[in-house]
């Protein structure tokens, strides 16, 4: 089955260069689920979420149709990583007690997905799905950074993007929906680590095969001037946003 793949040709930059979710986020999908049996991760990429599952889950079945993000992965001995679409899932009917989706819901055929969700879901399970969207250090190199955005890589973002822009609010999400708490993303990052995640972006990827040179370099000055010292961690916030409810 064809799939949309953004990251597969850079899926060890995407792995050493992406941001961890909150484990707030794990404890509360945790105290959700009706049971902490099984998880099913999906569209896992290099397995960001299904290591923070695997340590309130009992087993996790983590799938993506990328070969390349699989290898990529970190394992874990409860942690069952497969090469499948979302829309083609190899667990058993009724048997898993949540379904999350991290930053890959966008990509989906959503009208199969949510039938193989059905499918696999227990009664009464929970099915969660969330997004990270723009970020910010401070004024001077947030003004960089979305020249980066807007003006460099504008046009080489796919369309599915706009779903991440709007914070999942246009998805369609056929669910008994839960009003979800607030979580705050954030890690700690030097210059090096921010500039890396800037160049694993698919726009920036997509500019790079099209123009042959980088567009992250074209504001790396002045991200490094509003930065000040490379080596100092500063913190990185995203807009984080969470959607969830019953199968």
């Amino acid at each position: 089955m064809s799939f949309k793949d953004h990251f597969s040709g850079h899926a060890g930059a995407y792995h050493e260069a992406r941001p961890t979710y909150p484990d707030a986020l794990f404890d509360w999908l945790a105290a959700q689920a009706p049971a902490r049996s099984l998880a099913w991760d999906v569209g896992c990429g290099n397995g960001q979420a299904s290591v923070a599952l695997a340590r309130r889950f009992a087993r996790v079945h983590a799938t993506d149709p990328s070969a390349a993000q699989i290898a990529n992965a970190e394992t874990r001995p409860n942690i069952d990583y497969r090469v499948e679409p979302a829309e083609a899932c190899s667990l058993a009917d009724a048997g898993a007690d949540l379904a999350t989706v991290a930053q890959a819901l966008h990509w989906f055929d959503h009208a199969r997905f949510y039938a193989e969700v059905r499918r696999v879901l227990a009664p009464g399970a929970l099915v969660a799905a969330w997004s990270y969207a723009d970020c910010s250090v401070a004024p001077a190199v947030d003004a960089a950074k979305n020249r980066l955005y807007v003006d460099l890589t504008g046009p080489y973002w796919p369309p599915e993007r706009r779903y991440i822009d709007e914070g999942y609010r246009t998805l369609p999400f056929p669910f008994d929906e839960i009003a979800v708490p607030a979580f705050d993303m954030h890690v700690e990052w030097t210059l090096a680590q921010f500039l890396a995640y800037l160049r694993s972006w698919s726009a920036t990827q997509r500019y790079l095969a099209a123009n042959g040179h980088d567009p992250v370099a074209l504001v790396e000055d002045e991200i490094a001037r509003g930065w000040g010292d490379p080596l100092q961690a500063r913190r990185v916030r995203w807009d984080f946003h969470l959607r969830a409810g019953r199968a």
